[in-house]
């Protein structure tokens, strides 16, 4: 995807078009993970359930994904439902899974023409069984696709994550398999849910909250964050070029000194 293409589909004249001819396309970051925040409080101030809050993300969902793969990210990690998620009432965590089912179907042939992957992280087979079956098909069939990976982050905690990864050695160790000694930061982050994936480069939270919320703890160690009161509902393809925008005029040291 050049600027160029990304120009005639962008209303001349626009915000958007201004900020993507900010954008300095050589120096993308690879890997954008998203905190997606802020359904509950963008249906209260609405008085509506918090359902429709849910309901109304899905559009943002859409619109990132989408401006993701036109940009040229090699990958897109989106927080859509935690550990701690099971928590809410019975009613909200059925409607989130009926909603997921729902955006794979709707979507599924927008993925393909857009030549993006799609591939879930966190403990899958917890999930609902015709839940996982959708979650299948959706992995299938993108499979072949070379251009964006779209996670999503379902049934995911960061600690649960390490927690894996640790037990996954441990049973390593214990069977001879590997030698306690030579684990290294390498070695656990093979054992990750994202093994082999570029560490998310920019990190964006929407609604405000300064918070990490047990999401990918080991892979934003040096992450760029970037925080807007936006709520996800609202949030569109201009805030993450926005996010873009702010992430490239940002020096990344990792700890050492600016040359």
């Amino acid at each position: 995807m050049s600027l160029q293409d990304l120009l005639e589909v962008v209303p001349s004249g626009s915000e958007d078009q201004a900020l993507l001819r900010a954008i300095d396309f050589a120096r993308l970051p690879r890997h954008v993970a998203v905190i997606m925040d802020g359904n509950g409080r963008w249906a209260k101030l609405r008085h509506k359930p918090r359902v429709e809050g849910h309901r109304a993300g899905i559009a943002s969902v859409r619109d990132v994904v989408e401006t993701s793969a036109r940009l040229g990210l090699q990958v897109l990690t989106l927080y859509a439902f935690s550990v701690e998620n099971w928590k809410r009432p019975q009613s909200e965590v059925t409607t989130l899974m009926g909603l997921l089912k729902r955006y794979l179907r709707s979507e599924l042939d927008t993925l393909l023409r857009n030549n993006i992957r799609f591939r879930v992280i966190g403990r899958m087979e917890e999930l609902p069984a015709d839940v996982q079956d959708e979650l299948r098909r959706g992995m299938e069939r993108t499979a072949d696709r070379s251009g964006l990976l779209f996670n999503i982050a379902l049934n995911y905690g960061g600690r649960t994550e390490i927690t894996d990864a640790v037990r996954r050695l441990a049973a390593d160790v214990a069977a001879g398999r590997r030698e306690a000694g030579a684990i290294d930061e390498d070695t656990l982050s093979s054992c990750l849910y994202t093994a082999g994936l570029p560490d998310p480069d920019l990190l964006i939270r929407t609604s405000g909250e300064m918070r990490v919320s047990n999401f990918l703890l080991w892979q934003i160690a040096y992450a760029e964050i970037w925080v807007t009161d936006v709520l996800w509902p609202d949030f569109r393809r201009k805030h993450l070029l926005q996010a873009v925008a702010d992430y490239q005029k940002r020096e990344r040291r990792y700890g050492g000194i600016a040359k």
